[in-house]
């Protein structure tokens, strides 16, 4: 990797920044002063400091967000917030994407990585990686439409979706509350899922994905990094 664009993403500035720096002799690999940009470094195997502080090179990170509602699932959007106009300034650099969508009225459960290859392992249909949702419907459901979405609704177009866990939570005030527990991502899977059977949607979040539980403790719009313990939950996911 070029010299400069790993300080860059290691944080130590622009690549017009870095080049600064390194002009000025701030910069050491194995010992050696190093000025030209373009040098070629292997952030595993070489001693890289900046001032002398040794540089701790990271490529990937791995973000949980508990989703508000109202912001879209996407990048950028030129009229509505997205999910990475709520993260700072300084994750940025990475690129950090939404492992999947939320709609843009659901929240909880979102992961965001730069790392290309998880994401695609999570939401390949030949992984099956389960998804738990909390789905609030407008009226009271029975024992027969859940059964029947745990068989597999006709939710149009011709596709019934895969056999999925469906069990009630409680009812209030009118509202019937219920876990529904997925392994396909298709557009509006939920909603459609619930109006096959009879039941609008009210209220959706996303309460788990694989092996990794959204954290209690993360108010909508708040997110932290993943525990090495998550991360590993959700690398194993690739063999399933």
């Amino acid at each position: 990797m070029r010299l400069d664009k790993l300080l860059s993403n290691s944080g130590y500035g622009s690549r017009k920044e870095v080049k600064k720096m390194l002009k000025n002799g701030a910069v050491r690999v194995n010992d050696q002063l190093v000025k030209d940009a373009k040098k070629h470094v292997d952030p595993e195997s070489d001693d890289i400091t900046v001032y002398g502080a040794p540089v701790m090179y990271r490529e990937f990170i791995y973000l949980m967000m508990n989703k508000p509602q109202g912001v879209l699932s996407a990048t950028e959007d030129s009229r509505q917030e997205t999910v990475v106009d709520l993260l700072d300034p300084e994750l940025l650099r990475f690129e950090p994407f939404p492992v999947g969508r939320l709609d843009k009225d659901t929240e909880g459960l979102l992961l965001l990585t730069n790392d290309g290859q998880l994401a695609h392992q999570l939401l390949s249909p030949k992984k099956h990686v389960p998804k738990t949702y909390e789905v609030h419907v407008n009226k009271p459901i029975d024992q027969a439409a859940l059964d029947q979405l745990e068989k597999g609704v006709d939710i149009g177009e011709g596709y019934v979706t895969k056999p999925a866990e469906a069990s009630l939570l409680a009812s209030e005030n009118g509202v019937e509350r219920l876990l529904l527990t997925i392994t396909e991502g298709k557009f509006h899977q939920v909603k459609r899922m619930l109006k096959a059977v009879g039941h609008d949607v009210i209220y959706l979040k996303r309460l788990k994905m694989g092996d990794v539980d959204l954290d209690e403790e993360l108010l909508p719009g708040e997110y932290r990094e993943l525990s090495e313990h998550e991360l590993a939950a959700l690398q194993n996911k690739k063999t399933l």
